[in-house]
């Protein structure tokens, strides 16, 4: 096998380009966590206005917050 041929199967997972990032996974304060909480935060946030669409009522009526 020549350098400049490669075969998928014996690449190393750890060595494969991410689709989105080049960030690494870590502990606390990092950009990929901060990344990761801002995408949940938007399908919390998306699905309390179908929450509100479907019902015709705020969501903390809904939710039982508010009587």
């Amino acid at each position: 096998m020549t350098s400049d041929t490669t075969n998928a199967s014996q690449a190393s997972p750890d060595l494969t380009p991410s689709a989105t990032t080049t960030d690494v996974p870590a502990f606390g304060w990092s950009g990929y966590a901060e990344r990761v909480n801002g995408r949940f935060a938007m399908v919390g946030f998306v699905a309390i206005l179908i929450v509100e669409a479907i019902s015709h009522d705020t969501f903390l009526h809904w939710a039982g917050f508010l009587r």
